[in-house]
């Protein structure tokens, strides 16, 4: 088994600064995607779950290193070490740096500040110490410099690389003695220019490359990450905003250098940066379309009106609702740019600038067009087309004796949207109105969830959609909520090989708990696998019934960051608005019969004949290290049974039963983790 290395992690857990991690996302997003998913990861992440197979660069932001000690120490630092050994790649900016070194010495006599002590990484054999430059304070731009350095063309071989540049600093340290590690696979790719606070040794390194093992860690002392347009020239702070004239006039060369640095560590970077595209507005329609004005009356106790515009505030976002009537061409003009959507009390800019900078997406009001005279045109929205994917829907459901034709039947689609699952799971007082099979779809999302905390960008060809299932207590006996993830994931797999003639031969399959795996067509073999899917369910609880968000993201068009549907060779290739239609009715007849049947025979067979697992080996790290047989899934609750080995693999007759949401399976080496 084999799998690619796709994801980009950012460190977010204790240690790290929410703005640190802002800067990274921003910075590394606009020059690695799509190729790279780019997602924040916290500690628990890395001690317990199985990160390093699909990992190509771990990056640790500023903030304090201590939080990143107190939380790794051991087995975080241990799997880390392993990683980069075995050739993984580490990116520590300013605490990452001082992280990254194999001794930290911080503002050493400061009694306030002091933090000196060895470090368990020690991918820089020697000492980081700082801070360079004095004046430093905590969660303050107090100490902010625009400090000069003097770049390695020598050593960045790559790229169009500045020979100096002034880059942000604020609190890093400097790589002492760099010069005498060369032997132990250390270059030195930036150094500081002028006088520092702080005895360096022998020459000024801010920036240094490590060779570890079979892999590397790039460590700096400075903030290349950091762009001038998202740092604020009017805080009261005396000489800032001269630092921040003097980045962005040295901007393009703080991102040639960004590049050349991804470069170094074996990175594909973007010619061009890739704009993080603005919100567009959202689109409510439905297959009947008297159905729409039906849906909006049953939301009328949470509209209220202000200046005369109809507006639906929830929880987490604020909704602007405009009829085709109202709609004019100047309308759409406004909507284009996210940050000047209308609202007194959402964010504005006329600032072509400020467009291009770190947004609070929940604070921008989301436009919603309600269609209720008829569905899009092809000009409304350009990038999906309402009349073939209604159309679909309508002759899949007339061919299912199980669908009851509610799934897809009222659909919520946006060009460019945060993310499906979090329009509807996060405002609780419009979920609690919707109807089963209300489905929200997108050509991108730029906050996209994932299992845990990690959120990234979803590119154009990715099929994303969210779909709402109102599941009642009374069913429960029978027919757990947990098993939504198990009916999701099968609806996907038929949906593809039901998608037309041939597409049976489509080879993909399931991973447990909640993964789409597709065959490499170019490995003749059929062992090596790639992830392309995944599904992510939230519930609530709320008047005797389960109020759940079933949320799909499928590679199917795109190219990046991994293999995807129409790469698979299929007879022809899946189109999003057809493959949505096919998996929805397929999802919508499985629910149909889990309702009235449970997982019984008919889906363990179902469930079995598309996942990846059958009699497969596996060590149980949550029992202790023993090595067991996977044998199936319980039909009660679904938790995946594994049968333990002895001697020569013999079987001991135990019977070990493991919950999908408490455990992790690294199906590529055989290990399952508990997630505590």
């Amino acid at each position: 088994m084999a799998t690619k290395r796709m994801n980009i992690l950012v460190y977010s857990g204790n240690g790290s600064t929410v703005e640190s991690v802002k800067h990274c996302l921003y910075s590394l997003r606009r020059l690695l995607s799509p190729t790279y998913a780019v997602i924040t990861v916290n500690g628990d992440a890395l001690i317990k779950e199985p990160w390093t197979a699909s990992c190509a660069l771990l990056v640790f932001p500023g903030g304090a290193d201590l939080g990143y000690c107190r939380t790794l120490n051991g087995d975080g630092n241990r799997r880390i070490s392993q990683y980069v050994d075995r050739g993984g790649r580490y990116l520590g900016f300013c605490a990452g740096g001082y992280y990254g070194s194999k001794r930290c010495e911080f503002e050493v006599g400061n009694k306030k500040l002091e933090v000196v002590g060895n470090r368990e990484l020690a991918f820089y054999p020697g000492t980081c110490r700082g801070c360079a430059f004095s004046g430093f304070v905590y969660h303050s731009e107090a100490g902010t410099r625009a400090t000069p350095l003097k770049v390695s063309k020598t050593a960045l071989p790559k790229g169009s690389v500045p020979e100096t540049f002034r880059c942000y600093y604020n609190g890093g340290g400097v790589f002492v003695d760099a010069p005498k590690f060369r032997d132990n696979g250390v270059e030195i790719l930036a150094s500081f220019t002028g006088e520092l606070d702080v005895d360096p040794g022998e020459g000024s390194a801010s920036v240094v490359y490590c060779t570890v093992g079979n892999g590397a860690a790039l460590l700096t002392s400075t903030h290349p990450e950091f762009a001038a347009v998202n740092l604020d020239p009017d805080v009261d702070i005396p000489g800032l905003d001269k630092v921040v004239n003097a980045l962005k006039e040295d901007e393009q060369q703080r991102i040639e250098f960004l590049k050349a640095c991804l470069l170094k560590l074996g990175l594909h970077v973007n010619q061009e940066q890739t704009a993080i595209p603005s919100l567009s507005r959202l689109h409510l329609s439905s297959a009947v379309v008297s159905d729409t004005a039906k849906l909006v009356e049953a939301l009328e106790d949470i509209i209220t009106m202000q200046d005369g515009e109809e507006y639906i505030r929830d929880e987490n976002d604020t909704f602007h609702l405009e009829k085709r009537a109202t709609w004019s061409l100047g309308a759409l003009t406004d909507e284009l740019p996210a940050s000047s959507m209308k609202d007194p009390g959402g964010e504005r800019s006329d600032n072509a600038e400020d467009q291009d900078k770190i947004i609070d997406y929940n604070k921008i009001v989301k436009q919603l067009m309600i269609h209720d005279k008829d569905q899009p045109e092809s000009k409304d929205t350009p990038y999906f087309n309402h009349q073939a994917f209604f159309a679909n829907l309508t002759h899949y459901d007339s061919q299912s004796r199980e669908s009851d034709g509610t799934f897809g039947k009222n659909l919520l689609y946006g060009e460019v949207v945060t993310s499906t699952n979090t329009m509807l799971e996060k405002n609780t007082q419009l979920l609690r109105r919707l109807p089963t099979g209300f489905t929200a779809t997108a050509t991108v999302q730029i906050a996209g969830r994932g299992r845990g905390t990690n959120v990234w960008v979803s590119p154009a060809g990715s099929l994303v959609f969210s779909t709402v299932i109102r599941h009642s207590m009374a069913l429960m006996p029978q027919a757990p909520v947990v098993f939504l993830q198990y009916l999701a994931a099968l609806a996907i797999v038929e949906g593809i090989h039901t998608y037309g003639h041939g597409y049976q031969r489509v080879p993909v399959r399931l991973k447990w708990p909640n993964d789409i795996y597709a065959a490499d067509p170019t490995d003749p073999s059929g062992k090596t696998f790639f992830k392309i899917g995944g599904i992510l369910v939230n519930s609530h609880y709320s008047n005797s019934e389960y109020l759940s968000v079933v949320g799909v993201g499928l590679n199917t068009t795109n190219v990046s960051p991994t293999t995807s549907l129409n790469a698979l060779n299929p007879p022809a290739p899946f189109t999003l608005e057809k493959l949505l239609a096919r998996i929805l009715t397929c999802f919508s007849s499985l629910y149909t019969r889990f309702v009235r049947t449970g997982f019984d025979k008919y889906f363990e067979d179902l469930y079995y004949k598309h996942w990846l697992h059958s009699e497969q080996i596996v060590t149980l790290e949550a029992e202790g290290g023993i090595r067991a047989r996977i044998k199936g899934i319980t039909t009660d609750w679904g938790l995946l049974k594994a049968e333990e080995l002895g001697w020569e693999d013999r079987a001991t007759g135990k019977v070990v039963e493991l919950q999908s949401d408490s455990n992790s399976f690294d199906f590529f080496k055989g290990l399952i983790k508990r997630k505590e």
